[in-house]
């Protein structure tokens, strides 16, 4: 179950009281355990809970830091019947739910989501993962979370760049979903947030994203609606991460949905007036994509590993309009190249 709250403290606490465990684990990051941990350890529950900190930042997010989980789990009697709470963003939640849903087969986890780009993004749904070999979530396994609490009551933490890679996501699910949701999203005022606002487009975003998983859980067909902007979004991302400036998920997320919604205009006419809208919503809030056409070799290379492929076909979920999805698209080269060409002059 979902909650979208701004009283965490109750909710988690509830949810313990009423959760069967044999010891509690609570998973957070260097950021979460200094900045959320203090409101939600007056939780009664928590006080002989066993808590596990890791470095935060997604270059974290591996099958070492995995290990180091699995080894507390180990040291400190975690069973079949524990219980383990995952307080972060979507790092955190990919990680921990990840740890937790292989250590000794698996046991039950619970998301306390503290970003927007978490909240709408990693939180709910079920995958888990750890980036291999710079290439994003490459192994993982489809295990939801017991509960997903979104603590908007957290969000005052974050910065506008983390605000707006959340954003990114909820940009995307509006453009799978109808056009209402399109117009109500565009008229968001990023640059001045009425928190009220957010709450209640951040609850239609997780409805839209929970209705596809319910359908599809483990992305056989129309779950891969929600990769719209991942397959070149991604490969930027990773990209960056060999280099000293290193792009937000929700960032590289909006660039790929600028380059995939452009070879939708080119393969299947979609309307090019909503690509110049998300193009102006990026200028005024995300500023442009730093890709190199010296680059173009190397991300179409990382697009060559994406999971969504099938042998050499580059898989691409585009629309044909908003809410009129096509998933398994191919694309060529060349359109990829003119794809990142529009993205890059935009």
């Amino acid at each position: 179950m979902t909650f979208v709250s701004d009283n965490t403290v109750e909710i988690l606490s509830q949810i313990l009281q009423e959760t069967p465990h044999d010891r509690l684990f609570v998973l957070t990051d260097s950021n979460t355990r200094q900045f959320c941990m203090p409101v939600l350890q007056q939780i009664p529950n928590m006080a002989n809970a066993h808590h596990i900190t890791i470095a935060a930042g997604d270059d974290n997010k591996t099958i070492h830091t995995a290990i180091k989980i699995w080894e507390a789990f180990s040291t400190r009697g975690a069973t079949r019947y524990s219980l383990l709470v995952n307080i972060g963003g979507g790092m955190i939640t990919d990680l921990g739910g990840f740890a937790a849903s292989t250590f000794k087969r698996g046991f039950n986890y619970i998301n306390v989501s503290t970003t927007l780009l978490g909240a709408v993004d990693a939180a709910t749904g079920g995958k888990t993962g750890v980036n291999f070999l710079g290439l994003k979530n490459e192994i993982g396994v489809f295990k939801p979370a017991l509960h997903v609490i979104v603590a908007t009551e957290m969000f005052h933490t974050l910065d506008s760049r983390n605000m707006r890679s959340g954003f990114a996501e909820m940009l995307k699910h509006a453009l799978i979903s109808s056009y209402k949701d399109w117009s109500e999203i565009c008229h968001f005022d990023l640059d001045n947030p009425d928190m009220n606002e957010l709450s209640g487009l951040l609850q239609r975003n997780i409805a839209i994203k929970q209705h596809i998983v319910d359908e599809d859980p483990t992305e056989n067909d129309i779950r891969k609606a929600l990769n719209l902007g991942h397959t070149v979004g991604h490969a930027i991302e990773s990209l960056s991460y060999r280099t000293s400036t290193p792009v937000l998920h929700g960032y590289a997320v909006l660039y790929g949905c600028i380059a995939e919604l452009y070879l939708s205009f080119i393969k299947l006419n979609f309307p090019k007036e909503i690509i110049m809208q998300l193009v102006r919503i990026m200028k005024r809030y995300y500023g442009s994509c730093n890709v190199s056409c010296k680059q173009y070799d190397t991300l179409y290379e990382l697009m060559q590993h994406d999971k969504k492929n099938r042998a050499e076909y580059i898989n691409f979920t585009l629309l044909k309009d908003i809410g009129n999805i096509c998933i398994n698209q191919t694309a060529t080269k060349n359109e990829i190249f003119e794809a990142l060409d529009f993205l890059r002059e935009s």
